[in-house]
């Protein structure tokens, strides 16, 4: 008796997972996530394109694209609407450099009513953090490979 109990409790329980668990439409959601990211990636070739129009080099222009696309990514965060983009999007907004500014600022927006040091101190780098530090890293290793081929004359 206690065995068909249980089933039926583990039928039930079934029943109701498959019953609030959202569905996903796996070429629905890559489709958002390719015309998002093109949008954003659309936007910042607009933004060099007007950079390089007045004069500047390509180096500088890109430099002003990233800075511009950050600082848009982190005012749309703040005020609610990068995250809004994110959930229609995914990894469209999550892999260019506004998903990298978004996961910066959303800590440190959240956060704030800690306090400056306990709060956005503590916060700002909760997602961004490990992604700086391997970025360090990594760099760093190579740079010493690279370093010792050289002295060692095979580059």
């Amino acid at each position: 008796m206690p065995d068909k109990e249980k089933q039926k409790q583990q039928q039930e329980y079934q029943d109701y997972v498959k019953k609030v668990t959202p569905t996903h439409s796996l070429p629905v959601n890559m489709c958002k996530a390719f015309v998002t990211g093109g949008a954003i990636c659309a936007v910042g070739q607009i933004i060099q394109n007007w950079c390089d129009s007045l004069g500047l080099g390509k180096q500088t222009a890109g430099s002003w694209c990233s800075l511009l696309l950050v600082l848009c990514s982190v005012i749309l965060t703040g005020f609610g609407v990068y995250p809004k983009l994110a959930k229609f999007g995914g990894a469209g907004t999550l892999v260019p450099i506004t998903g990298f500014a978004n996961s910066v600022a959303a800590p440190a927006i959240e956060y704030k009513k800690e306090g400056q040091v306990f709060g956005i101190g503590c916060k700002i780098f909760t997602i961004a953090g490990p992604v700086i530090l391997y970025g360090l890293f990594t760099s760093w290793v190579l740079g010493l490979i690279y370093w010792v081929l050289k002295a060692v004359g095979v580059m």
